[in-house]
């Protein structure tokens, strides 16, 4: 092949991927301007959420000092924190027992089908569930619904993990002499250790910023941040709102950063 065909080669070979890329673009433009339009805006003087005015801190501000805010981010973050506790050893138990002892296809569709079903089904099950049974609606209910579908995808990160696993060093272990809770401590959970972790974050993120569920099984004094979002936005998006997104996001981000850390640091042990 001579050198001139072979640069032809080339240059048709880059066209075409240049081609490739710009689905990759445009979704990658269609997903993060806005993002970016909200976190700019977020830093706008102006009252009017999308004229900007020059560069201003003042919603930051004002979102500490909004009462209504504050009680929300305090009853998210106690059903946020106590769900994933909660999720995480529920949802790592329920990995073990469905990879390691019923081993069925079936159990494990029924274990994960909270974190498949719509949001929309799932709340109105727990309410229907929550009015039988005589549960008063409160933060009670809301954490209650949050572990529900926190185990599911707890269960679903560890089970992935426990296929990686060598299940040989349990066994090894056994016959070394350690009991069932040695085993567990000292080879079972280190090396199931960056799953959970990643399903503890998980569930966190989404327990942070879930909305259908908590409308649905709420009581009306005890308002998480999403139920209070919307009850602002109905009235108009405000820079506070803007503000208030930019903490979520970077929130989000931080913790999808962390998990990916500590995965390998975890890996690398």
């Amino acid at each position: 092949m001579s050198e001139a065909t072979a640069q032809a080669t080339r240059a048709k070979k880059r066209s075409t991927i240049g081609w490739l890329r710009l689905p990759l673009i445009v979704t990658y433009a269609f997903l993060y301007i806005p993002i970016a339009v909200l976190v700019v805006m977020s830093f706008n003087a102006s009252k009017t959420p999308f004229v900007w005015q020059g560069f201003s801190t003042r919603w930051y501000g004002e979102l500490v000092n909004n009462e209504l805010i504050r009680e929300g981010f305090i009853n998210t973050m106690i059903v946020a924190i106590s769900a994933t506790i909660l999720a995480t050893i529920l949802g790592t138990l329920l990995a073990i027992g469905v990879a390691r002892y019923f081993r069925s296809a079936i159990v494990e569709a029924y274990s994960l089908t909270p974190a498949i079903i719509p949001d929309l089904a799932l709340a109105i099950g727990l309410l229907a569930f929550f009015s039988l049974i005589g549960v008063t609606l409160s933060l009670f209910s809301v954490l209650l619904s949050h572990v529900v579908f926190g185990m599911a995808f707890v269960a679903a990160v560890v089970i992935a993990r426990l296929g990686q696993t060598d299940a040989s060093l349990e066994e090894a272990s056994r016959d070394l002499g350690a009991g069932a809770t040695t085993t567990f401590f000292k080879i079972t959970l280190p090396s199931l250790a960056p799953g959970i972790i990643a399903g503890a974050l998980l569930v966190f993120t989404l327990s942070l910023d879930e909305f259908v569920i908590a409308f649905f099984t709420n009581g009306p004094s005890t308002p998480t941040l999403p139920i209070v979002i919307y009850s602002m936005v109905r009235f108009g998006v405000t820079p506070e709102i803007n503000a208030l997104a930019a903490i979520l996001l970077l929130v989000s981000f931080t913790i999808v950063l962390s998990a990916q850390r500590i995965t390998r640091l975890t890996d690398a042990v």
